[in-house]
């Protein structure tokens, strides 16, 4: 194989998976997506923490999605979420892992704040790893919601979890796509949810610290 061929050959290939997640957006949740975003508007109306968690990449996608709940749906004046991701204390989640076993890495973290009313989010694209599952379990125990975002065929998760984002694809970094955009919905979603609900007295918060709203000036200019 020359050059020239070598090039033509990853250029098609590389059109053919953009082709493939552009047709798999097709066919996301987004009937589904209502229900997962009141289960979270619950949780903040009412204060209650919301967990994320995942394995490898969608260790990935769950840190980041806590980074958009956190920062992204933030509105000024309006409360804001309390998100807490499980896998990002690395050392909180090696401490369980080698103290007990990887599988409950999750779940013993959860213990610690959960609370009816309280969401998890887990992510898990084959839906089978035995942590997110056990981390659902104490979650459901303790009178939180759970929410499962998969892919594949569901596995374990999708019956378990009380509401649920299937992606259905067979190919992980395409379910992995499909989870980001998910996210990013539900982010969006939320935010523009949160600007149209009433102001909430309890836990209300300024746009950010140090920013000051514009003034308008004497010729009535904003300044």
């Amino acid at each position: 194989m020359n050059d020239l061929q070598g090039v033509r050959t990853v250029q098609s290939q590389a059109a053919q998976y953009v082709a493939d997640v552009q047709a798999l957006m097709n066919d996301l949740p987004v009937a589904a997506v209502p229900a997962v975003v009141e289960a979270l508007l619950g949780a903040w109306r009412g204060g209650h923490p919301v967990f994320v968690c995942g394995n490898g990449g969608s260790a990935a996608t769950a840190s980041h999605f806590v980074n958009d709940l956190n920062k992204g749906t933030n509105v000024a004046g309006k409360r804001r979420f309390r998100a807490l991701g499980l896998v990002d204390n690395t050392a909180l989640l090696m401490a369980w892992s080698n103290d007990t076993a990887y599988e409950y890495a999750l779940a013993e973290q959860v213990i610690n704040f959960v609370e009816p009313g309280a969401v998890l989010v887990a992510i898990s694209g084959s839906g089978n790893s035995p942590n997110v599952l056990r981390a659902v379990e104490v979650a459901q125990a303790h009178g939180a919601i759970t929410v499962g975002i998969t892919g594949f065929d569901g596995g374990k998760l999708q019956p378990l979890a009380d509401l649920g984002l299937h992606v259905p694809s067979r190919c992980m970094e395409q379910v992995e796509d499909a989870h980001m955009i998910l996210c990013h919905t539900l982010t969006v979603t939320l935010r523009r949810a949160i600007a149209a609900e009433p102001d909430l007295a309890v836990n209300a918060a300024p746009a950010m610290i140090g920013v000051q709203p514009l003034k308008p000036s004497r010729n009535g200019a904003v300044a």
